[in-house]
């Protein structure tokens, strides 16, 4: 009994001590993550202006996004989306070109690895002014470069047509996070399937279809979910440079729902925003996560 109590102890001092040192890690998740998104569920269904007292509405704030009597809502679920179909297949192809061209043994391959690399870690605001500054319709480097060639040039940020492009175009230049994912993932495929393929006599293409490409779906999932995720997220181009415009084309749902919070005071009404996408990227991982079975390789898989 008495080494039985003694045991029991230890296990017991064992628990308070783990359970000690995790506190800390589980106040910060619950101040700072479960209460707040308890909260913003609780406002969501309130008549809320961030001062004075709540008032319960129900889901009114919800049937109000749906039956259209908020044209921002609409403006910005269309901005987003478009930005999110063009974004996410030009970010995830030019990341992954870059990746496979900065894999091939050539001089100044660090160097060139550091300098795509870089402008993913400037800050997001100076990387903004630096593009309005290249856009510039008027004496914009990219604007004079298309004339030095004899193209048509571009209104860019300026016109409804071509802003979100343009910012799309914009983004590709700071996905050097997304190609040093990529690398990685095409370091690891073993030599000795190439090797076996040249022996069989394949072609470059062959090489990258049966072999580049299934052995790196992993890591293109990866990428997939976290691109689609940040696309429907997209703020900073829409607050620092476009405003939402021109004409609302570059108004997208998180620059809205901040809009709605801060501008308009409207906090009820950004918190259901805030869930309604909370809910709109679960749908879209699941379904992500869903046909990954056709088409992902998982070496260590059967």
């Amino acid at each position: 009994m008495k080494k039985g109590g003694y045991l029991l102890s230890v296990n017991a001092l064992n628990n308070i001590t783990g359970w000690a040192f995790a506190l800390p890690a589980l106040l910060g998740y619950l101040l700072l993550n479960v209460i707040p998104m308890l909260s913003s569920l609780y406002y969501s269904l309130t008549d809320f202006k961030g001062i004075g007292k709540a008032t319960f509405i129900g889901l009114q704030n919800y049937i109000g996004f749906f039956k259209n009597e908020d044209p921002n809502f609409l403006w910005s679920v269309k901005a987003t989306l478009t930005y999110t179909v063009i974004a996410v297949p030009a970010n995830l192809i030019f990341a992954f070109v870059i990746a496979m061209l900065l894999n091939r043994p050539m001089k100044g391959r660090t160097f060139f690895r550091a300098l795509f690399y870089l402008p993913s870690i400037l800050p997001g605001v100076a990387t903004s002014f630096i593009w309005l500054l290249l856009m510039n319709p008027d004496f914009g480097l990219l604007n004079g470069l298309l004339k030095f060639l004899h193209l048509p040039t571009s209104m860019w940020l300026w016109e409804e047509k071509s802003v979100i492009p343009s910012i799309v175009f914009m983004g590709i230049w700071g996905t050097g996070s997304m190609q040093v994912i990529f690398l990685a993932g095409l370091q690891d495929i073993p030599r000795v399937y190439y090797e076996a393929m040249d022996i069989d006599g394949g072609s470059a293409w062959q090489k990258f279809t049966k072999i580049t490409l299934p052995m790196v779906s992993s890591t293109i999932f990866f990428n997939l979910v976290m691109t689609i995720i940040g696309s429907l997220q997209v703020f900073g181009p829409a607050y620092i440079m476009t405003n939402g415009g021109p004409n609302h084309a570059s108004q997208f749902y998180v620059f809205t729902l901040w809009r709605e919070a801060f501008a308009y005071m409207n906090m009820g009404g950004s918190a259901a925003m805030a869930w309604v996408l909370f809910i709109a990227v679960i749908l879209l991982s699941l379904i992500t996560f869903g046909t990954a079975k056709k088409w992902v390789y998982y070496e260590g898989e059967n």
